[in-house]
């Protein structure tokens, strides 16, 4: 198995967050997730968010387009999202703990500058929305995002996962607009994620078995988001997000073998067997071991073997094929080594 790092490994092959940071941890002033806010926005003397200096992202503000912001902006779908957005002339803010918008879930006093002046933003939540802690931490953040105005939230979300239920829950707060994104593996994970280090070993190492998976293209979830975010009628709404095909780990790797000439192939291991190499190899903390081994374990039981269309009825048209997405990168040379 390839060497990878601990944000790599940390993180599920749906959510992947852009940064390193480590997995969330209880703030200090977390607050129960069923306390409400008031409507009105704090001021820096009653707010947790005051801080000497508010550093803001360079924006240009169209006429009548407030900014969006984006957490988890230079990820797999977050800088997808930001790109569209800025395509299509929306003003964006992209939150991270380095960038020009100061964010960090793990300090609160981030969040206030972050989400002021923004009438939406995507959420790509860190380290994933299956953490223990990802709903306390989302619905104090929801609350908050209505204290400043931030009207519309989109939470990119795991399909087929139990434990993100809670997160899911955790946004729908009074006076915020939220749509929920359940996404299936991503397409990018063999380019741009933990599979690509496989698909140069020539041996893809998953805990897969011969189940089939829907694979989405990060484009798509990327052009649905902004749907969400800037258009009407995704208020409330769950939009479940696939490919237009089945496919099994196997045939995915001899998809890649043929468009790349490499040898490629997928080698099935039990989930037991990769969360253990996880921590013998990788130097993972047992916990965070037997944690990923429960949520492969889940996910890759066989109950997301079913298309779904909700890249359909957003976009009005069928979702991109695993096909288009491996000749595409196979042409940009990503897979070249």
């Amino acid at each position: 198995m390839a060497r990878l790092t601990a944000r790599e490994l940390t993180v599920r092959m749906t959510t992947q967050h852009p940064e390193t940071q480590h997995p969330e941890t209880p703030h200090p002033d977390t607050q129960h997730p069923d306390t409400q806010h008031s409507d009105a926005r704090p001021t820096d003397a009653q707010s947790t968010d005051a801080q000497p200096k508010e550093t803001r992202h360079a924006e240009t503000r169209p006429a009548g387009r407030p900014a969006v912001l984006v957490l988890g902006g230079t990820g797999k779908t977050g800088r997808r999202v930001a790109d569209q957005l800025i395509r299509a002339g929306h003003p964006v803010r992209i939150g991270s703990r380095s960038g020009g918008t100061p964010f960090d879930w793990e300090d609160r006093r981030t969040w206030g500058p972050a989400l002021d002046g923004a009438a939406a933003a995507y959420i790509a939540y860190y380290p994933d929305v299956c953490d223990p802690g990802a709903a306390t931490t989302l619905r104090a953040f929801a609350e908050r995002a209505a204290e400043y105005g931030t009207r519309r939230l989109v939470l990119l979300s795991a399909r087929g996962a139990e434990a993100a239920l809670p997160a899911e829950e955790a946004v729908r707060v009074p006076g915020v607009e939220w749509t929920v994104l359940r996404a299936s593996w991503f397409c990018q994970n063999f380019d741009e994620g933990v599979l690509r280090g496989g698909v140069l070993d020539g041996e893809i190492v998953f805990p897969a078995g011969d189940v089939k998976e829907p694979f989405v293209d990060a484009d798509d979830i990327a052009e649905v988001a902004v749907a969400a975010l800037t258009g009407d009628g995704h208020a409330g709404r769950i939009h479940e997000l696939t490919g237009p095909r089945l496919l099994t780990f196997a045939e995915a790797a001899a998809e890649i073998a043929g468009a790349t000439g490499r040898a490629v192939r997928y080698v099935p291991v039990s989930a037991g067997e990769y969360g253990a190499a996880l921590v013998r190899d990788q130097g993972l903390p047992g916990e965070l071991g037997a944690f990923l081994t429960d949520l492969f374990a889940t996910l890759l039981d066989g109950r997301n073997a079913h298309l779904a269309d909700g890249v359909q009825r957003v976009l009005g048209r069928a979702p991109r094929d695993f096909a288009d997405y491996v000749r595409e990168t196979a042409g940009s040379g990503t897979w070249a080594g």
